[in-house]
């Protein structure tokens, strides 16, 4: 989470003080908004806290999956693999080794 009053900064600011930065980073695990001419314009966070988020927007998009695989499976939009597998050998002139 952004904190207001500690994490706003100017990209002048943050050149000047890069070190003291990473250290705030590091130890709160907030990124760091940047702005120019007073609009936020870039955000920088540190390696950890951006491979946590990544995790996060993966765990999320495979709810997501999940969430929809089981409404269609609900709404009988779904075929037994087995089936499918079976009309994808005839259509493509194959053998099927499920028999």
């Amino acid at each position: 989470m952004i904190d207001l009053s500690n994490d706003i900064h100017s990209l002048s600011d943050f050149k000047r003080k890069t070190a003291k930065f990473m250290t705030q980073m590091k130890k709160t695990g907030h990124p760091v908004v940047l702005t120019i001419n007073g609009k936020a314009e870039m955000v920088v966070q540190d390696a950890a806290s951006y491979q946590r988020l990544l995790e996060l927007a993966e765990r999320a998009e495979m709810k997501e999956f999940l969430r929809k695989s089981l409404d269609d499976v609900e709404a009988g939009r779904t075929e037994p693999a087995i089936e499918v597998l079976e009309k994808l050998a005839r259509k493509h002139k194959l053998t099927s080794k499920t028999k």
